[in-house]
């Protein structure tokens, strides 16, 4: 077996794209390397259509049960993961990254959150728990396992999704519901789309050698800045028509984690308070850099436009 490149959540939404960038960049090195995605599902589509690309294999596991023994005999010696953000994030990453080091896994690269969100004392949980993940890889004790973490702004799908569903709903039945927009009216934040967080990724997994990035946090900002009004107005021009109603700074999307238990109702302002950082404009590229390593490295191209069409044909 050859040495593995690991990709957890390789069907999620930076995983396809670290998966196809990265069979890409091997390629063209005529690289050793195997890369090993996890999914759900080896019947879904989008699974079946990564484990026809070079160097890659597919399996279903859960990446919290994954131990020392199985990444041994997987002969993993480079990982990318985006941890989920479920109120047990640090105890499962923690966990994860306890036995990449007895497994002499040599690096990590782990997707982290918004710059402003991350610290000890955030007013985000899952922001103080990615500092907690970061501060424990810091430790003398991780030294010999080498890692990067990448800190995306908002990513532009989240933030748009409920204007493409608001377009396809009117398309389909002529009628306008309230059109929701997480963003405020004109407050500029610096979307990502997570394409290009894959793409970062697998930049760095696919470096011969990666210690220049060991214990790097980069920010990553997508190529501009968008207001609420800039997504009502494309709303508007691709729906040929003007929305009767529109909300903004519109929390409805929590409605659902809170309904379906995904979150005790207790952490809605920890929410709330990750939302307050985009809506005074502390996330738009005048107070948020990407980091210049990325820039050299990978840097951020997809604007706003470009996500919007994708989803809009989707």
């Amino acid at each position: 077996m050859a040495p593995t490149i690991l990709v957890v959540g390789a069907t999620g939404s930076t995983g396809k794209s670290v998966m196809r960038n990265l069979s890409t960049l091997l390629e063209s090195k005529n690289s050793k390397y195997r890369i090993l995605g996890l999914t759900r599902s080896l019947n879904s589509p989008t699974s079946q259509k990564l484990a026809e690309l070079p160097f890659v294999e597919m399996q279903e596991k859960d990446w919290t049960t994954i131990d020392a023994d199985w990444l041994k005999e997987q002969e993993v010696v480079r990982v990318y993961i985006a941890p989920h953000n479920l109120p047990h994030q640090f105890l499962d990453e923690s966990a994860f990254y306890n036995a990449l080091l007895q497994a002499g896994v040599k690096y990590v690269v782990k997707v982290s959150t918004v710059e402003k969100y991350v610290g000890p004392t955030s007013p985000v949980f899952y922001g103080r728990s990615h500092w907690a993940s970061e501060n424990l890889l810091s430790q003398p004790e991780f030294k010999n396992l080498q890692w990067t973490s990448l800190q995306p702004n908002l990513f532009t799908n989240t933030c748009i999704t409920s204007a493409v569903d608001w377009i396809k709903q009117y398309q389909k039945t002529g009628n306008q519901e309230t059109l929701n927009i997480m963003l405020a009216a004109d407050t500029p934040v610096a979307l990502i789309d997570p394409e290009d967080v894959g793409k970062v990724g697998a930049h760095l997994l696919a470096l011969d050698d990666p210690t220049p990035h060991n214990q790097a946090k980069y920010v990553l900002n997508g190529p501009e800045d968008i207001t609420g009004k800039q997504i009502v107005e494309a709303v508007e021009q691709y729906a040929g028509v003007k929305a009767q109603d529109v909300k903004y700074k519109s929390i409805g999307f929590l409605n659902d984690l809170f309904t379906a238990n995904v979150y005790p109702k207790t952490f809605l302002s920890s929410f709330l308070a990750g939302c307050g950082y985009l809506w005074r404009g502390e996330c738009s590229t005048s107070n948020s850099t990407t980091s210049k390593e990325i820039i050299e490295l990978a840097p951020p191209k997809l604007t706003f436009a470009d996500t919007f069409k994708a989803m809009m044909e989707e």
